[in-house]
């Protein structure tokens, strides 16, 4: 039985029911979940976490990435593009990756990740050049630690076809079914707590055909599992809905069982107020990727109308390709000041910001038992250390966390520690970096 006690943290914020905020509190861990939290908590055989000089938040939960992408930081091609130039710069270079490239991405994204405080990240994998697999992703998933929800992306409609990817980056959409249907039962785990679930996602309106779309639908609804894609993500985006499809994104994707409460959409930075509303109807989540969005010149999604018409949102960093980093605290502060920027410096408090990053992404992504500190709860925990120069001078921790420390400095999964006094445990940082940069010179002389 693992049996932990984090003791005297400095500041405790819950993001329980009533938002509680702890000075001085104890968190009892056994067997991955909460059990106890007070103050002055008998030590009773546990192995002690000091905290004093701590704040101690809920760990942080991605909801859209492309770990495949972490190889592809900062290409030049792509550095001025808008989103589809960005994809016709990037796919020859995606076309040649395979199962190493895959499996090293995904442990440098998911590394960088927990030492942003992260804890539970989702991931699309929508293409399988030279018989790379989402198995891939899902075994060097497990070096890492985090709670990992891969999703079997897919392209079916090639340029060829009048679609966006290269005709060598599609797949037959039969064969794009039946590998789903084989990943979800070898792998999707449906349990409280689980480590590992999978989803399925189609890639994009403008990479699969209507079809596909319905047919994923049909299937993750018979197995249990959750739908993702992108949407209404820039203005093109808007515009190819509108002139192959006759309507807006949010229609398309209601017309072919694409919303509800089992489905999250990424970006939907140009959904308008009928489409908001009805996503707040249906349960319909959205993944916000506002350093993407803004590196992409996207545009600023409408964050605080979909919170207050109730949609549910949580954050992405997306792929590394768009954002060039894996940072989800910056991620939140991104997410406060376009709103602010949008429509007044009281539009998002820094605690909100907190309470998408946390909660708001547990509930995105189905893990109720995710992304609270209370009894009961699964222990995903992040403890940031606010007494080094970074953070001197401080009045308000919560506040500075979006600012301040880039750094976790212990971050626990399920009651185990990932993180360390700032570093990864089971990993070795330097031949992980090591070993992508050769990959990535492999890239770029092929």
């Amino acid at each position: 039985m693992t049996h932990k006690l984090v003791r005297n943290a400095d500041h405790l914020v819950t993001m329980d029911e009533t938002r509680r905020e702890l000075t001085g509190a104890d968190i009892r861990i056994m067997d991955g979940v909460i059990a106890e939290i007070g103050h002055a908590l008998p030590l009773d055989g546990a192995e002690p976490l000091e905290a004093s000089g701590c704040l101690v938040t809920p760990g942080l939960v991605n909801t859209h990435h492309h770990l495949f992408q972490t190889l592809t930081r900062a290409v030049p091609a792509a550095q001025d593009a808008l989103l589809f130039g960005w994809l016709k710069a990037l796919y020859p270079i995606w076309a040649r990756m395979g199962p190493e490239e895959i499996r090293v991405s995904t442990q440098l994204g998911l590394a960088e990740l927990a030492l942003s405080g992260c804890t539970m990240s989702s991931d699309h994998l929508y293409l399988y050049p030279n018989d790379a697999r989402l198995d891939d992703s899902i075994e060097a998933a497990r070096t890492v630690g985090l709670r990992f929800h891969p999703t079997r992306g897919s392209m079916s409609i090639g340029e060829s076809k009048g679609g966006l990817p290269p005709d060598a980056l599609v797949e037959d959409e039969a064969a794009i079914l039946r590998d789903s249907e084989r990943l979800i039962d070898a792998y999707n785990d449906p349990a409280e707590g689980a480590m590992l679930r999978v989803g399925l996602a189609p890639c994009s309106p403008f990479s699969v055909s209507r079809e596909l779309m319905r047919d994923s639908a049909i299937l993750a609804r018979e197995k249990g599992v959750r739908l993702h894609t992108h949407l209404a993500e820039n203005d093109e985006d808007i515009a190819y809905s509108l002139e192959n499809f006759g309507c807006r994104p949010g229609d398309y994707a209601e017309q072919l069982g694409w919303t509800g409460e089992d489905v999250w959409h990424a970006h939907c930075v140009k959904l308008d107020g009928r489409e908001i509303d009805l996503f707040a109807r249906s349960g319909t989540g959205v993944a916000h990727c506002p350093c993407s969005n803004c590196r992409l010149g996207s545009g600023i999604a409408p964050v605080r109308a979909m919170r207050d018409a109730g949609v549910p949102v949580g954050l992405g960093v997306d792929g590394s390709a768009s954002n060039d980093a894996g940072d989800l605290a910056s991620e939140a502060r991104q997410a406060m000041l376009l709103q602010r920027v949008s429509f007044g410096a009281d539009a998002m408090s820094a605690r909100e910001a907190l309470e998408i990053a946390t909660l708001g992404g547990a509930t995105v992504l189905g893990r109720p038992e995710c992304g609270v500190i209370a009894p009961g709860k699964r222990a995903d925990i992040a403890i940031w250390d606010m007494s080094g120069l970074d953070a001197a001078g401080t009045w308000d921790p919560v506040a500075f966390l979006l600012a301040g420390p880039r750094r976790v400095r212990d971050l626990l999964v399920e009651g185990r520690l990932v993180v360390s006094g700032g570093i990864l445990r089971g990993l070795d940082a330097g031949m992980l970096a090591e070993c992508a940069n050769r990959l990535v010179r492999r890239l770029v002389n092929d």
